[in-house]
């Protein structure tokens, strides 16, 4: 079964009194393991997709589901879990606590979700990155590389089932981004995440398993390369 659905999702929003469409008709099935590359211009609907797909934002008109659960169905405190046990988030500015450690920012989501278990999931995700080490550093003491591999960790400490990727790579050098986007692909498998990632980056959509190619909100194309 697909971890992610999205059917004839339609998403308005209202801007100086005037009904925007930010995305129009969109179906897309997203499954264990594979990883998806959303590519367009600018506000061609990239990150309003993501939002609905994370349970941050609700469609107008369509069903988006998590593991065949419509996100409408919770209500505030049940979407709460839902974002928390099932989505993760990377964003390209990296969002970590400045005044809290590198091990820290990882276990802080599994803390505040009262698990036991917070130190010894993190370190373990914190291997998987390969920052074995690190885990006293401060954000500050980090390349952007390592605050980003960081910010991978934190968004997968949970286990969850659908990992969001929006511009990963915008604030890294093209070296380095590759190296993070090798890293995403490698992680999308190991864990059997769905994986979806916004990107203006002709790497990230190379190493894609599926390209989604956006315009004007609505889906011009889909490239499916198989895995």
């Amino acid at each position: 079964m697909a971890i992610l659905t999205l059917r004839e999702v339609s998403k308005d929003y209202e801007t100086d009194g005037q009904r925007v469409k930010a995305l129009d008709r969109v179906s897309l099935e997203v499954q264990p393991g594979e990883f998806v590359a959303l590519v367009g211009r600018s506000g061609c609907g990239k990150s309003t997709l993501l939002h609905l797909a994370g349970a941050m934002d609700f469609p107008t008109r369509g069903e988006v589901s998590i593991e065949g659960v419509k996100t409408t169905s919770f209500g505030d405190q049940g979407q709460t879990v839902l974002r928390r046990n099932k989505v993760g988030f990377v964003f390209q500015s990296f969002q970590l606590l400045n005044t809290l450690s590198v091990i820290e920012n990882v276990e802080l989501p599994l803390l505040l979700a009262g698990n036991a278990q917070a130190r010894r999931m993190a370190k373990e995700k914190l291997r998987a990155v390969e920052l074995e080490g690190l885990e006293e550093r401060f954000p500050h003491q980090l390349s952007g590389g390592q605050m980003q591999r960081v910010a991978i960790a934190r968004a997968l400490v949970h286990s969850p089932r659908i990992l969001l990727a929006d511009e990963p790579t915008g604030n890294l050098d093209t070296a380095t981004g590759a190296v993070i986007l090798e890293l995403l692909h490698r992680l999308t498998r190991e864990q059997q995440t769905a994986t979806i990632m916004a990107t203006h980056s002709a790497d990230g959509a190379a190493l894609a398993d599926t390209v989604v190619r956006l315009k004007d909100g609505r889906i011009d194309e889909i490239v499916r390369k198989g895995r």
